[in-house]
């Protein structure tokens, strides 16, 4: 595909990297797993965007909240970049016909909450998709309060069972020691 710097010129219309930015990418990149602890307004959601570009394949990111994954899916439209989320608002056809997308189109971006992970139907569309990465935004959830508020985050880590070689990216900017 593209070199980081040419997709973030392409769409974002800037012409370098933060520091931080910079090394998350690259190691992302190298096929690493990456925790990246980076404040708030430090351009998270590009650490996983722009290697996603880079890469044949969809970006399964991990959101823990509806608001969120729509304003990001937006975004990436207006860019003209190929993104969706699965919401539990949507009928077992519109959830069918966007994983399909997934598998056969061109999507980019699927976005999907924690429970959505657990339905058995999505593990299954999952295992058919050609997926570059798996990023966990607003990863402090998983620790800070997946155990008790969220019991699905605990079961993030069965998705390497069944994406063995994907690379994961885990972003936040408020996880504690």
């Amino acid at each position: 595909m593209s070199n980081p710097e040419s997709i973030l010129q392409k769409y974002w219309g800037h012409t370098s990297f933060r520091n931080s930015q910079q090394k998350v990418i690259a190691e992302a990149l190298m096929g690493n797993d990456v925790l990246a602890l980076l404040p708030t307004g430090a351009g998270k959601s590009i650490c996983f965007q722009i290697p996603a570009l880079s890469k044949e394949g969809t970006c399964i990111v991990i959101s823990p909240l509806i608001a969120l994954m729509n304003d990001q899916v937006s975004s990436l439209k207006n860019k003209g970049i190929k993104a969706e989320f699965i919401s539990g608002e949507m009928s077992p056809k519109q959830m069918d016909y966007t994983l399909d997308n997934c598998i056969y189109g061109e999507t980019k971006f699927l976005y999907l909450s924690p429970e959505r992970l657990n339905s058995i139907f999505v593990r299954e569309r999952l295992k058919r998709m050609k997926i570059n990465f798996i990023a966990v935004d607003e990863a402090h959830c998983i620790s800070q309060w997946g155990h008790d508020f969220r019991p699905a985050y605990r079961n993030i880590k069965d998705i390497r069972l069944i994406l063995e070689n994907v690379p994961v990216i885990a972003l936040t900017a408020t996880a504690t020691d």
